[in-house]
């Protein structure tokens, strides 16, 4: 293990409290040893190369401490995978082994358990023989996977130091507040909780809540409980959570209609996908404490973040210690820490990360974020469109629930939607585009829709493990539905589209 990831399980104290959970609550020293034991079990077994299929709580994170401990490597992998992703995520990252909970099924590719890892609460199993086991990058300890174009998941290599240094900038970047307990909400796999949930909550001596996914109040690949994930809040009295839009969409929801959120909350930060300004403004009304970031997984994570003191509306913040971002023909170009490369292809050329975010550095170094390079449509008239900024306005209405636009080439634009509430008619879809179209300039508004037939999620490929819509397998679901609306006449009552 490194100096620097030697610093997590550094607690002067050891019977401070440092996990806590449904199941168990761990102690500083206790935690050292649980991660010490299946450290030399690892070892004991030659295990370099390790992949994970578990749900959030301690037995995560003590496999991904042993794993940094004996300097092997960790291959996350998001619970929602399908059977397909999971074996490719496998034979390209070349893991020898999956560890699952105790009471799951045999994962797919593998080949039976390995009895020497046996435990309580976990299973180890045996991944089929690989003929060439894959070389990775020197210095990788985690594999992350990340959406791909075409429905298999990339695999980054991210080393143990840029980990740290991500995590370190963000206890730097909180110290003002300096949360002495943070809720996981999101999945462990996803990098973002990995490295801002875990990584710099340890780092900073604080405590770490690690409810299941169930308790959290996730209902198979995209649904929440909303009441759940109020409960989880209240039991765990946090003073700091990570969320995507989604999520802080829900807790606004909910404080609008009078539910109490825990007066424990100090610093809520939101990323993973665009934020539309009406969401932010009225968490600020209901004085939630929203921080707005931005990240990606090739920079290991949080590249940017506002922070009490540095609050800039309609910004990401301005760049962490250990990030820098310039401006190039419009696009985000970030140096600093960067990914080892992607599993199977070459080394990633030397200088910045092209992130294809488009946007620009205001005077006071605060980055904003205006779109996707590559998401951006011309319409017929040569008009520019941002779908992100469309979609996050259509997200506002209280009626719909999920919403991907499109426009290319065409005279006016559609939206594939799905409702809220699932008896809700194409009539009250209609009225609820009019609605929003109200808000916006001609040449964004919608003129028609297609309804989805269920709602986008990530086991179908529709979503990546952040909850953003991956355009090209929606689009291509959907693609006679979007091509039949277009010959026929507009559907949603607006002023038009205009040149």
């Amino acid at each position: 293990m490194s100096a620097r990831f030697g610093q997590l399980l550094a607690e002067p104290h050891g019977h401070a409290l440092r996990v806590l959970s449904a199941t168990s609550n761990l102690h500083a020293q206790t935690l050292a040893d649980a991660v010490a034991r299946l450290a030399a079990c690892l070892q004991t077994a030659g295990l370099t190369r390790v992949a994970s299929r578990l749900d959030n709580g301690p037995d995560w994170l003590i496999l991904d401490l042993a794993l940094r401990l004996i300097d092997a490597v960790h291959v996350p992998l998001p619970t929602f995978f399908s059977d397909g992703q999971v074996l490719h995520a496998l034979t390209s990252s070349g893991a020898q082994c999956v560890v699952t909970d105790a009471a799951a099924a045999a994962p797919p590719g593998t080949s039976g358990p390995l009895p020497a890892l046996q435990q309580d609460a976990l299973r180890c199993w045996r991944v089929a023989a690989i003929i060439e086991r894959p070389v990775l990058p020197d210095a990788t300890a985690c594999i992350t996977y990340t959406s791909g174009t075409t429905g298999r998941p990339k695999g980054v290599c991210l080393s143990a130091d840029s980990l740290l240094t991500v995590a370190a900038s963000l206890v730097d970047a909180s110290a003002a507040i300096a949360p002495r307990r943070h809720l996981c909400l999101m999945p462990l796999s996803t990098l973002l909780e990995n490295v801002a949930g875990l990584y710099a909550t340890l780092l900073s001596g604080a405590q770490v809540a690690l409810p299941s996914l169930a308790q959290i109040g996730y209902t198979g690949a995209s649904g929440l409980d909303v009441p759940a994930l109020l409960r989880c809040l209240h039991q765990y009295q946090p003073e700091s959570v990570i969320l995507v839009p989604q999520l802080l969409l829900a807790l606004v929801s909910a404080a609008e209609h009078g539910v109490a959120l825990p007066a424990s909350l100090r610093y809520i930060a939101v990323g993973g996908g665009h934020i539309g300004p009406s969401l932010l403004a009225r968490a600020a009304a209901l004085e939630l404490p929203v921080f707005e970031g931005y990240g990606l997984t090739e920079c290991g994570s949080v590249v940017c973040l506002n922070r009490p003191g540095a609050v800039r509306a309609g910004s990401v913040g301005q760049p962490l210690a250990h990030a820098q971002v310039r401006i190039v023909d419009g696009e985000l170009q970030v140096g600093g820490v960067q990914a080892l490369g992607y599993l199977g292809e070459d080394a990633p050329p030397p200088g910045p990360v092209r992130t294809g975010d488009l946007g620009h550095v205001d005077p006071d170094g605060f980055v904003h974020i205006t779109g996707r390079r590559k998401h951006v449509f011309i319409t017929a008239f040569g008009r520019n469109v941002s779908p992100e900024w469309v979609e996050s306005e259509l997200l506002q209405h209280p009626l719909l629930a999920q919403a991907v636009v499109w426009g290319e080439a065409q005279a006016d634009n559609v939206a594939v939607l799905w409702p809220r509430r699932p008896d809700s008619d194409d009539a009250a879809l209609a009225k609820a585009l009019s609605e929003v179209n109200a808000g916006l300039p001609d040449y964004a508004r919608l003129a028609r829709f297609v309804r989805a037939d269920a709602p986008f999620n990530a086991r179908e490929g529709l979503l990546t493990a952040n909850g953003r819509p991956r355009r090209d397998a929606i689009l291509a679901r959907y693609q006679s539905a979007v091509d039949r609306s277009y010959r026929l006449p507009a559907t949603v009552v607006s002023q038009g589209i205009s040149p």
